[in-house]
Formats: C-alpha cells, structure tokens, sequence
C-alpha cells in the first residue's frame, strides 16, 4: 500500500510485510511461499525469486526488524553527542521499549502458535549476523568519544554491551528504564571517557 507522494512498496518488501503478518496471526510454521504469494497477489515464482528459500525469508524479516532497533539506537546516541553513558542509556531504553511492544518479537519469542520455534535461533543461536551487524553500527556510534581503552578492550566491552541488550531484549527482567540504568551504571565503569 502507498501512500501519495511515498515510493512504492518493492514486490520483496510487500513479501516480508505480508510474512510479518501472518507469522503473528498465524505462527511461521503456517506462512508458505505459496500462502504468500497469494496474500501479495503474486506467482509463488516471484516470491522465490524475491526470498530464495523460508530461511533467505527469515533472514529478511529479521534484518528489518534489525533496522528498525538501530534506527533507535542511532537517535538514542545523536541525542547525547557529548555523554556516552546517557547514549547508551537512552539506546538500551529506546531498544527495550520497541521490543517489548513488538508483535513480531512477541510471536518468536513466546511461540504464541504451538510449538512454532523455527524463527527463533535466528534471534539466538545462529544470530550472528545480527550480533555483527549491531556490533558494527554500536562502534561507529562510540567511536567519536573520547574513551580511554585499547582498541580490544572497546571491542570487548561494545560487544558485551550488545549481548546484554539482546539477552533482555529475549527475556526482559525489569523495566525499559530500569534496565538501561543498570546497564548504564556498568558502562559507566568500563567505557570511561578519558579526562581531557
């Protein structure tokens, strides 16, 4: 669907839009590439052609769900420009809140459908593409500051940042708010900006 003056929509997007929508109604063991090519009005052809195979299809879907939480992460550290502990504050926050009112997230996570846990190792056990890619966009983020540690160190440190947030992004044990202060109260210790 677009909207006047918006681009249209690319056949892969209507694709991944029309399998986030049934993967929360239905459950991913339910969505086919045939069931899809139905929903989008296409030849189950086109839809292999756009996807490759289901799992070319959750890959998709969850590198867009992906962008969508780096999108926040990006403000979250525009907002704070001078202070990296209140940008990853504000990113573990903005993260935390988009997961916990996510649909998508709450069908794999929970397996609302049955026993429908097929999507969910792409979130955990084969994430690392993911985890890359959140490392990656997290570095350039805190590469500006002034952070008084050797290049190994930051790497290690952003990466346990990263895993954090996702551990709670699958099973949150306090609020948004609560968790990004605890986490925010740790990176304090570890990413110290250097005096001067």
């Amino acid at each position: 669907m677009t909207t006047t003056g918006a681009a249209p929509t690319s056949t892969r997007d209507r694709v991944v839009d029309a399998a986030v929508r049934m993967t929360i109604d239905i459950g991913w063991s339910r969505v086919t590439m045939v069931r899809l090519a139905d929903e989008v009005g296409v030849s189950r052809q086109t839809v292999y052609n756009e996807m490759g195979t289901k799992a070319g299809l959750a890959e998709a879907m969850v590198a867009r769900e992906l962008e969508r939480f780096l999108g926040v992460v990006t403000l979250a550290f525009d907002a704070h420009p001078d202070d990296l502990v209140a940008g990853i504050r504000e990113a573990t926050r903005a993260v935390l809140e988009l997961a916990q009112d996510n649909p998508l997230l709450h069908a794999v996570v929970s397996a609302t459908h049955g026993a429908d846990t097929e999507l969910l190792p792409f979130l955990t056990t084969q994430a690392d593409n993911l985890l890359t890619t959140a490392h990656a966009v997290v570095a350039e983020r805190v590469a500006p500051y002034d952070i008084g540690l050797a290049p190994e160190q930051l790497d290690a440190a952003i990466d346990m940042v990263v895993r954090v947030v996702l551990s709670h992004v699958m099973q949150p044990s306090a609020s948004p708010a609560g968790t990004a202060d605890r986490l925010a109260w740790l990176v304090e210790r570890v990413l110290r900006p250097s005096a001067g």
